[in-house]
């Protein structure tokens, strides 16, 4: 099997690649050939990353370009809820770094962390049934440590630029460590109960008014939370309380802005 044995996660191997066009891509790869899983796959740079909804993900080196493979997670049925305990393993990995004095780390739904107010790593989950049979599951984790694309949607920003001492070295020792741990917690979805608690203590936004860019519409209210699968609970204006699934969020004087465009957003893959 590819990698090496990760000093102090049993069970864990790691692909160190100087470069490759896109860490999910080369993980998937690797469990189509037959890969048992609990492998990262971590990059230089990448040449290819991509993102949510197809967009770019510019991966330039000095920044950490992450994709663990597991296999045969758990049941597809409770695949919905894994972002979470991604979002909280990521949170957790990068405040491990140590957080300058007034730091602000939020975890932004649906799959960001804002870091004072600017985004500074996005994530990318896939599942791939393979031929054997059996589901592979990739959790792709790009991380800002020395630089960051230029703003799409949001505002965005580095580890390093905010004060934060990171490598990518360091960053992923605390990476694969927090991974681990909160996929334990989450329990292939029986422990979603103790994650979406601490998904919300770190949440970005809560009580306050948001607006979310659907498909082909913008929809305002204020933001009460996610339910126990990740759905956004919006309270609309009306009283309504709106299930939303997917969209793009802003929040402040964003939301008096005109409709942003669904293109370029940064998100790792």
């Amino acid at each position: 099997m590819a990698g090496a044995p990760i000093d102090g996660l049993p069970g864990w191997r790691r692909l160190d690649l100087a470069s490759v066009g896109s860490t999910n891509n080369e993980a998937l790869t690797l469990a189509e050939g037959g890969d048992a899983g609990h492998l990262w796959v971590t990059a230089g740079e990448q040449l290819g990353g991509r993102g949510r909804r197809g967009r770019d993900w510019a991966s330039p080196p000095g920044n950490l370009y992450a994709s663990a493979l597991l296999i045969d997670l758990a049941p597809v049925a409770r695949l919905a809820t894994l972002p979470l305990a991604v979002g909280v393993a990521v949170h957790d990995a990068i405040a491990a770094c140590g957080l300058p004095g007034g730091t602000m780390l939020r975890i932004k739904w649906p799959n960001d962390l804002l870091l004072n107010d600017a985004k500074c790593c996005g994530m990318l989950l896939e599942a791939r049934g393979l031929s054997n049979g059996r589901q592979a599951v990739v959790i792709g984790c790009g991380i800002n440590i020395i630089s960051h694309p230029d703003p799409g949607l949001y505002p965005a920003t580095a580890l390093n630029r905010a004060g934060i001492a990171a490598t990518p070295e360091t960053l992923f020792a605390h990476l694969s460590r927090a991974m681990e741990e909160a996929l334990t917690v989450w329990d292939g979805g029986r422990g979603i109960g103790a994650i979406r608690q601490r998904w919300l203590a770190a949440a970005h936004g809560l009580g306050a008014r948001i607006a979310v860019n659907l498909a082909s519409s913008r929809i305002e209210g204020i933001f009460e939370g996610i339910d126990a699968d990740g759905v956004l609970m919006l309270r609309t204006d009306d009283g309504a309380l709106r299930m939303i699934s997917a969209g793009d969020l802003f929040f402040g004087s964003a939301i008096s802005g005109p409709q942003a465009p669904q293109g370029r957003e940064p998100e790792h893959g």
